[in-house]
């Protein structure tokens, strides 16, 4: 005779799983009323180099007079809408997966970053905002003298910490 082991609780782990399965398949997708509502918000890409950061959000279907760009306390602001447009009464969508309504993104900006040289150029739904960066923030070469034994001169490269660097060397 074979001993089986008793699990009481395996219907309520299959259960749990069901349940899992059916909500995530049902609310990961965005219903009708979301999209017109505006629950979307535009993919953003920011890097930097030596100079500046760069900030780069995809805006497609949109123009520049759609879109708001402000800076207040080291916070970048993009707000905006992008209007669901319907062309002819007579038509009858089947499938509506574009999200359109107004959207809301901000970032704080490091304090390396100077508000007053923002550029914002708007080019085929593609959004590009360049910050340039402090001038005490821009790495620089110091030179060393050296005086005694040697007559070479030598260089380091300086490079301005942030205050999150800061904190991450000291603890």
């Amino acid at each position: 005779m074979n001993v089986v082991k008793c699990d009481p609780f395996r219907d309520l782990r299959s259960l749990q799983d069901e349940m899992n399965r059916l909500f995530s398949g049902t609310f990961s997708r965005g219903s009708q009323d979301e999209v017109l509502r505006g629950a979307w918000s535009p993919s953003v890409d920011i890097f930097e180099n030596k100079n500046e950061i760069v900030l780069e959000a995809e805006l497609p279907g949109m123009s520049a007079e759609d879109v708001n760009i402000s800076i207040e306390n080291n916070v970048l602001t993009l707000h905006g809408e992008r209007r669901f447009e319907k062309k002819d009464e007579s038509d009858n969508f089947h499938r509506v997966e574009r999200s359109y309504g107004s959207f809301t993104r901000s970032f704080t900006l490091p304090p390396t970053v100077s508000s007053e040289n923002t550029n914002a150029e708007f080019n085929n739904g593609v959004l590009r905002l360049t910050l340039a960066k402090r001038e005490e923030a821009k790495p620089r070469r110091i030179e060393i003298n050296a005086t005694g034994g040697s007559s070479e001169v030598k260089t380091i490269d300086a490079k301005v910490q942030s205050d999150e660097e800061s904190k991450t060397a000291k603890a």
